[in-house]
């Protein structure tokens, strides 16, 4: 398929290239490493071949999320957004980005989202899970309610909102000790994130916020997969809500304020199940590139038994529509 839209597709910058090395070897770090810094060249020629037309580009994980300190935190998500922003604004019509955010500081991400919309152009953000503030074990998540105003903003600019994953907070490791392999995208990325997601959902966010609109990848951070489940037992309805905030079912808001993509999850049955519980219009493309590889997503796709309006739906047309581009 020709003129596809990517959406997760990552960079670093020098202060933030590092946070990465851990997921991968030492005989493949100093490549992705290369590809992570390189905003045009090799990413160009790269998405011409593979039949991308237009890629929107994210920070590497967890980069500002894991700064405890939140002056700098606020210092690095604004060089990193500077640095992408000069580098797309040099190829428009095939690079866009997503803003990096300090969320340490709810009312420091709400002017650095205002800014990276309003003034840099940047089509919504990507934050890396939740952040650590003051020290390492104080995981922060977003569904507590100094977030509100943020998300408030969020919805005022329209804008989509990308969950990206990260490893669970060290204190809540244990089930992982012995078996390092289940660290990172082989499970606890999934696990975390979508823990994250359901707890937006469950804290009310969206009766506040109805027209929010989240991103999750890998297909739905098996969320996706479980939420009747979710849905059956802890909504407002359910058979155990255990004092859960939200006022819809977790399904019906999962239908409504959620879209997955296909990054790093380059399976057909798993992108079936996300277009029969969400609808292809909620699907879209993304290869996670470089922590996975551009030519094996797109292979994978552009040969998936799917039909080709589905195709063209996921590929390109849905994020036209969302992100204002030209289809």
């Amino acid at each position: 398929m020709k003129n596809k839209i990517a959406l997760e597709e990552h960079f670093a910058t020098a202060e933030t290239v590092n946070d990465s090395q851990e997921y991968f070897g030492a005989e493949a770090w100093p490549e992705r490493r290369r590809q992570l810094l390189d905003l045009a060249s090799e990413r160009l020629n790269k998405m011409d071949a593979c039949g991308i037309a237009y890629s929107i580009l994210s920070l590497n994980s967890p980069a500002v999320q894991s700064i405890t300190d939140t002056n700098r935190a606020i210092q690095v998500a604004r060089r990193a957004n500077d640095a992408l922003a000069e580098q797309v604004s040099a190829y428009p019509d095939r690079l866009g980005a997503f803003a990096a955010l300090p969320m340490q500081d709810p009312d420091a991400a709400v002017t650095e989202l205002r800014r990276a919309v309003t003034e840099l152009g940047f089509k919504g953000a990507l934050v890396n899970g939740f952040s650590q503030i003051d020290k390492p074990e104080n995981a922060t998540y977003y569904d507590l309610p100094q977030y509100r105003p943020f998300w408030a903003e969020v919805e005022r600019l329209h804008v989509p909102f990308y969950l990206h994953p990260r490893n669970p907070p060290t204190s809540q490791q244990s089930g992982y000790h012995g078996h390092p392999w289940l660290l990172g995208p082989a499970w606890a990325f999934s696990m975390e994130t979508g823990l994250h997601a359901l707890r937006l959902i469950g804290s009310g966010l969206f009766d506040e916020h109805p027209h929010l609109t989240v991103i999750l990848g890998h297909l739905g951070e098996l969320v996706t997969t479980n939420i009747w489940r979710t849905s059956h037992w802890a909504s407002p309805q359910g058979k155990n809500p255990m004092g859960v905030a939200t006022e819809q079912s977790f399904i019906d808001c999962f239908r409504r304020n959620f879209y997955v993509t296909t990054s790093g999850d380059f399976r057909t049955i798993a992108m079936r199940n996300a277009m029969e519980e969400l609808g292809a219009d909620r699907v879209l493309f993304a290869t996670d590139y470089p922590f996975e590889s551009m030519e094996e997503a797109c292979t994978w796709f552009d040969a998936s038994e799917i039909g080709e309006r589905d195709r063209e739906r996921i590929g390109r047309q849905n994020a036209a529509r969302i992100f204002g581009l030209r289809d």
